[in-house]
């Protein structure tokens, strides 16, 4: 970026919604500066490696029918599609898909790449600049400022990122990656109030740890249907995922350390969404239930990282350990990361 550059629309943040706000403007004709950290994190999966589920497939489709990149993404690393609610009414299907983490990144990273019109600078967004009542651009780190009619703020869990594992706490946006700081106390003093979310994350598990045999096997539709309503052909991989049902020992150990869970002891005060309660959430309100689902999901085609689905969690690493290797095949578990 060169000093004096004057963009129509400033976008901070090149997550998910970053990257379809900065494709949209351009396909209006504007100019557009995608302004992120890390150009090597562009369209990065923050979390689960899948796309869709519950309610979000139909808003992927709705993306997509608006000229979106993410159903063709999704469907272009998909290595597993499924129709989810198959046994309720035709107004709860929701489609969803297993997706190769690397390929998503690359094809939607690509995509920007090529669109005419939108400069990826990197850098740190600190506060949006005002001028007679007027968005004018937005303040880097470094003093730089980026003129901009319009700014779009897609930070998502990097404003003020702080990740908890147990009594840990580790300033992020995603683990290994820095936080932002800055933008949340220049709206503050603009006179916006603001409050914080919370999102959780299950350890990642190494694969050979797992005993696959005691599992049960997880496929795909057999004939499955794309999130994106541009398609002739559509034949994708169908790699299976496997669930395994906790008990009532690892229940046990649970309830027995839920004060040292950041969520439990008042560490985190945060609202967490209600698709995705913590494993913590679910014993506590479910105190009825002598089993939970849990889904192992690869995060990449051959991947030897496993996404545990169901188990997310911000207790200690040595209690998330011993619950888990209280489960019928996962005696020898080991982590790749909490």
């Amino acid at each position: 970026m060169k000093p004096g550059n004057r963009y129509q629309v400033v976008v901070v943040g090149a997550g998910h919604a970053g990257i379809e706000a900065a494709l949209a403007a351009a396909r209006c004709g504007t100019r557009v500066a995608l302004l992120t950290i890390s150009k090597n994190s562009v369209g990065r999966m923050s979390c689960n490696p899948s796309i869709g589920g519950l309610a979000k497939g139909q808003m992927v489709r709705e993306i997509d029918a608006l000229g979106g990149v993410m159903g063709l993404a999704a469907d272009f690393s998909g290595i597993q599609f499924k129709i989810l609610n198959k046994s309720k009414g035709r107004a709860v299907w929701s489609p969803r898909a297993q997706v190769d983490k690397r390929i998503y990144e690359q094809y939607v990273k690509e995509s920007v790449i090529q669109a005419t019109g939108i400069d990826i600078i990197e850098g740190e967004a600190v506060a949006p600049i005002l001028k007679k009542g007027n968005i004018a651009g937005v303040k880097t780190v470094d003093g730089s400022v980026i003129s901009a009619d319009a700014v779009v703020l897609t930070n998502g869990t990097f404003l003020n990122g702080l990740i908890h594992i147990g009594q840990k706490k580790i300033p992020a946006g995603r683990m290994g990656e820095t936080r932002s700081v800055g933008i949340t106390e220049s709206l503050e003093e603009l006179g916006l109030q603001h409050g914080r979310l919370k999102t959780g994350t299950p350890p990642r598990l190494f694969k050979n740890s797992i005993n696959w045999k005691k599992l049960e096997k997880i496929s795909g539709d057999d004939n499955p249907a794309p999130f994106s309503h541009f398609h002739k052909n559509f034949k994708p991989p169908n790699v299976p995922c496997y669930s395994i049902t906790t008990n009532r020992s690892a229940h046990n150990i649970i309830n027995d350390n839920l004060m040292l869970s950041p969520m439990f002891s008042g560490d985190i005060g945060g609202v967490g969404p209600r698709y995705c309660p913590s494993i913590e959430d679910k014993i506590n309100r479910f105190s009825d239930k002598n089993s939970h689902r849990l889904i192992c999901e690869p995060e990449w085609f051959n991947s030897d990282q496993i996404y545990l689905n169901g188990f997310s969690t911000s207790l200690p690493e040595d209690v998330q350990l011993k619950t888990l290797q209280c489960l019928s095949g996962f005696e020898n578990i080991q982590f790749v990361k909490p």
